[in-house]
This record gives structure tokens, sequence and C-alpha cells, in this order.
């Protein structure tokens, strides 16, 4: 039997990040630039504080919308505590975790310091790939 393959090899390690002192404005304009759809929110320790997603960027809007406000920053509109997982964890493992959660991506943490990010379409190409190898 073929081993699992393990987070740490299909994950994306070069993860955008923000800080909750980024605008929330210039934080929807990464999102869309890189095309994604959320960012590991990091302090000034490069330790994960939060995670900012679309649907918090477009909650934020909708109340500053309702209120005449600016956009306001990143640290008031993402959500924590924030689940991360282990890179060792095996893939099969991470597909129970998103099937059992709301979230499109988890931040890989390895001591508290995010080496990766793994998001729903990671997991299902390395899965694709696994069933089909030859392609």
């Amino acid at each position: 039997m073929t081993p699992l393959l393990r987070i740490e090899d299909v994950m994306t390690r070069e993860v955008i990040t923000v800080t909750p002192e980024t605008e929330l404005l210039r934080a929807m304009h990464v999102l869309l630039f890189h095309g994604i759809s959320g960012v590991p929110v990091l302090d000034a320790k490069a330790m994960l504080v939060g995670m900012l997603s679309q649907k918090d960027c477009l909650r934020a809007a909708l109340h500053a919308g309702y209120h005449a406000g600016q956009g306001g920053l990143v640290g008031d509109a993402m959500h924590a505590p924030v689940v991360g997982l282990p890179p060792d964890l095996d893939i099969l493992a991470a597909a129970e975790r998103f099937i059992d959660s709301p979230y499109r991506r988890f931040p890989v943490l390895d001591g508290g310091r995010i080496v990766g990010i793994l998001s729903r379409s990671d997991l299902l190409r390395a899965l694709a790939a696994a069933r089909n190898p030859g392609r």
C-alpha cells in the first residue's frame, strides 16, 4: 500500500498575508489581485491572529454602506480564533476536516507559525492526482 500524501506535500507554501493594521480596502484589493478567497492575518511577530475571507469583507462593506463609514481595518473584520492543521496530517484526514467545517482554506501551522495554506482546490488536485497518477 502506498503511503498517503501529507498536507505539506500539497499545500501552498508561498502564502499571501495581511496584518490587523492593513486597511480593509487594501486587503480586498489583495484578495482580488491574487484571485484568492481569504488570507491569514499575521501580527508583527509573524504569528497567526486571524483569517480574513471574502465573506468578512462583504460583511464589513455592507456595514460601512449602511452606516456611511469607511472600510476600517482588517483587525476589525477578520475572524478569530483560527483553526489550523499540522503539516504532517494526511490528505484523507484533511479532507474530513474540510467536510466537517465551513472553511474553504486552513492555515498550516508548525509550532504556531504559518508554513503554508491548504485550500479545497489544493486538496482536490492532490486527491485527483492520487486516483489517476498517469495524468
